[in-house]
């Protein structure tokens, strides 16, 4: 969409550079540069003040780049069952939606200022963004159909132990999010049931399932309408 320009507001801007302009010549009169608005995308929000972030784990300094298998990128995440859970995440979008590029995805990061609280879990590697700029916050819609199919099949696998960013109040259809505390039943048993497919004969886990299968599709409807 294109910037609407008021007239009337480049009109008094004009006025305001000439007459800055005309005092600059008088003298004993210094020379003030007129403002200059902030430009479109510049950072807003606020700082985040905890040392939790709003999912309840700590914030980190620094958090280990970890290879996202399969496709020659990584990203910053807290370590354990965190690491795990959320690079599951990663691989099942690198071979279910889209090859993942460089700087698709980001992790943690130490600049504490948020516009969402959910942002906060950057903070302490507990949460990752895959394409952040194609999926905005406060944008819903991004996904294609069979895009978002696979989204929900992914949710539903790991069992609530992951909040999508498309269905929370200010949607960021980029951001995936550990939903539970450290050491909470789910996130253990989640991280559990990956190493399993993990250690498996690799008939299991991230690069082997159908989310179009119609049991998966089922369940996968059940479990969003549950989560609501």
């Amino acid at each position: 969409m294109r910037n609407q320009i008021d007239r009337r507001g480049v009109l008094l801007a004009g006025a305001a550079i000439g007459t800055t302009t005309a005092l600059a010549g008088l003298p004993g009169t210094a020379y003030a540069a007129p403002a200059v608005p902030p430009a479109a995308g510049a950072p807003t929000g606020r700082r985040w003040p905890g040392a939790k972030s709003a999912n309840g784990w700590p914030v980190l300094d620094e958090a280990e780049l970890l290879p996202i298998e399969g496709s020659g990128r990584s990203v910053r995440l807290a370590g354990g069952d965190a690491a795990v859970i959320l690079l599951h995440v990663a691989r099942r979008f690198h071979y279910e939606i889209d090859q993942l590029r460089e700087g698709d995805v980001t992790g943690h990061r130490t600049a504490r200022t948020v516009a969402e609280d959910y942002e906060s879990n950057y903070l302490s590697g507990t949460a990752l963004a895959i394409r952040p700029l194609a999926y905005p916050a406060g944008v819903k819609g991004g996904l294609y159909p069979h895009e978002l199919v696979v989204v929900r099949d992914i949710l539903a696998e790991l069992d609530g132990a992951v909040t999508w960013g498309g269905d929370l109040a200010t949607p960021k259809e980029s951001h995936f999010e550990l939903a539970h505390k450290p050491g909470h039943p789910k996130i253990k048993g989640v991280a559990r049931t990956i190493r399993g497919w993990k250690a498996g004969p690799g008939n299991a886990g991230a690069g082997t399932v159908d989310a179009f299968d119609p049991k998966r599709r089922t369940r996968a409807e059940a479990f969003a309408r549950r989560a609501a």
